[in-house]
């Protein structure tokens, strides 16, 4: 291909083109080959991963239905010292999420004593707070307020449906 080809008719050009692609044709075969063979590979991880995490999620929620996981109310009410990112925060469904606000560079618990609103950056504070009274969630709206992480999604949902678990535990 080290030939000038600014010198080559028209003819000879397009002559030498095809001569290319029929030496791709095989080529462009094989590899057609070789990609099905790992996307049929892919395809394989892919069911193995979701097989996975559906068991992890169900063993989750048995563990939680089996009373072996604490609620956060129950966390809070037991007087737990540390901080909030040492436990990791399952919905009942089985799914992650964080405590507070989307936005909140830590997690957080709100509190009201019926009137004000306090939030508790650790577990001590909880503590603390629901000693004194107050309980999880803002005036007229008892629960708490999580986040799906990775998204702006919220809700509040009930203490009792929002279980806790060591981070260190692993999830199924």
């Amino acid at each position: 291909m080290s030939d000038d080809l600014s010198g080559l008719e028209a003819g000879e050009l397009e002559r030498r083109a095809e001569l290319v692609r029929e030496r791709m044709r095989p080529l462009e075969r094989d590899l057609a080959a070789l990609r099905g063979e790992r996307d049929l590979i892919l395809t394989e991880q892919r069911r193995r991963d979701r097989a996975a995490r559906r068991m992890a999620r169900a063993d989750l929620k048995a563990a939680m239905k089996g009373g072996e996981l604490l609620t956060v109310a129950e966390l809070v009410a037991s007087g737990e010292k540390g901080s909030l990112d040492q436990f990791v925060y399952n919905l009942k469904t089985g799914g992650d999420v964080r405590l507070g606000y989307p936005g909140g560079r830590a997690q957080s618990l709100t509190f009201t004593d019926g009137v004000g609103v306090s939030q508790a950056a650790d577990l001590a504070q909880a503590s603390e707070l629901y000693a004194a009274g107050w309980e999880l969630g803002s005036p007229g709206r008892p629960g708490v307020r999580i986040h799906f992480p990775g998204t702006r999604q919220e809700r509040l949902i009930p203490a009792d449906e929002v279980y806790a678990r060591l981070a260190s535990e692993p999830s199924g």
